[in-house]
């Protein structure tokens, strides 16, 4: 399985099964999942604490596998949080490219990291 065959339905059903067999539907609340959903995020985040933005490219190759477990981790928790919250993550995220679309127009946005405020 990769990304090129593997769908979300897919990916959450895997999720849902992992707990359902060790019984941890009653530790994933949206409270909870959203705290872990942070910590594994600030996990990924301290990969790359005190090294250059340049260097994170080589940060990458460095460490792969233990960056490619924290975007799993982060990755089961944003599917497992949408899940439980009965969210639908591909609606979600269409929804939000639309709104930025709105808000950074390429004519403005192009090239340049200012806020929309900003432009």
């Amino acid at each position: 399985m990769n990304d090129q065959n593997t769908n979300l339905t897919t990916l959450k059903n895997i999720a849902q099964e992992l707990v359902r067999q060790r019984e941890w539907d009653q530790f994933h609340t949206p409270k909870d999942l959203s705290m872990n959903l942070s910590v594994e995020a600030n996990e990924l985040l301290e990969k790359f604490l005190w090294i250059t933005s340049k260097s994170s490219f080589d940060e990458i190759d460095k460490n792969r596998q233990e960056i490619e477990d924290e975007v799993g981790d982060i990755l089961f928790s944003i599917l497992r949080f949408c899940d439980v919250s009965n969210i639908d993550i591909t609606k979600s995220f269409l929804q939000k490219i639309e709104k930025i679309k709105q808000k950074y127009p390429v004519e403005k946005s192009k090239g340049k990291h200012d806020k929309y405020t900003k432009l």
